[in-house]
């Protein structure tokens, strides 16, 4: 089956109310594609103006969420809340969540879980560091961490959930994976997937990239029959995020 060309934006701690506007009046008269999915991450107090003011053939992403519904857990976030407030989705396990915050692959793998009983869709963030990548073990962190959220959801769960494979030392730094490499190991991934979960999930399951993704390169990394979109960081606070969604035109 043909996957659906899958393309989100990550504004991490960026952006301000007139910022946003601006923007978002840009977005919603661009010649974005309508053959993908769009998906536009903001942090959760811009969220209600993202979710209000953005065309409606994209949806708005939280950048991250606690596992509880509701409780005593000062400044959290639950997925119930941004469900309420007009996200669709949910970024998870990305790997300055891992490194800075120090959260582990159980727990992301049990934000997941909540996020998907809330009604939201997920993008699991999985990658490997610098050192681990020059010790030959990409794959065996790659596992590692797909293997903690394998373990907890459903096979019909993955329906909702799209990975984004992002090379830590290629976010923010400028640095790229080749083509290659992205292809490698997005293959290995769905491989992966076919192997503990299946045939069905591993076909099905949108396996994006992102770290450093702009528009001068993401033409020829769309071209890889494995790589089905991309998370993108800086690039998605620009109207180069437009070239970027158009990538695989």
């Amino acid at each position: 089956m043909a996957r659906t060309f899958w393309v989100g934006g990550n504004w991490k701690m960026n952006g301000s109310v007139a910022v946003i506007k601006d923007l978002v009046s840009k977005f919603n008269a661009s010649d974005a594609s309508s053959d993908v999915e769009v998906v536009l991450g903001a942090p959760y107090v811009y969220v209600p103006l993202l979710a209000d003011s953005l065309r409606k053939d994209w949806a708005v992403a939280g950048e991250n969420c606690y596992i509880k519904a509701s409780g005593a857990y000062t400044g959290e976030i639950s997925p119930e809340m941004l469900h309420d407030v007009g996200a669709k989705w949910v970024i998870l396990g990305h790997s300055e969540r891992r490194s800075i915050l120090k959260e582990s692959d159980e727990f992301t793998a049990e934000k997941v879980v909540k996020a998907l009983e809330a009604g939201l869709k997920v993008v699991l963030c999985i990658g490997e560091l610098l050192e681990e990548r020059e010790a030959g073990i990409t794959q065996t962190v790659v596992n590692r961490q797909l293997d903690a959220v394998i373990k907890t959801v459903k096979e019909a769960d993955w329906a909702n959930i799209v990975i984004a494979y992002e090379p830590v030392w290629a976010i923010g730094t400028g640095k790229v994976a080749t083509p290659d490499q992205a292809q490698e190991v997005h293959a290995a991934i769905r491989k992966y997937l076919e192997t503990v979960v299946s045939a069905k999930v591993a076909e099905q399951t949108r396996i994006t990239y992102g770290g450093s993704v702009n528009s001068g390169n993401c033409k020829v990394l769309a071209q890889q029959p494995d790589v089905d979109g991309f998370l993108v960081g800086g690039a998605s606070l620009k109207l180069e995020f437009i070239d970027i969604i158009n990538a695989n035109n």
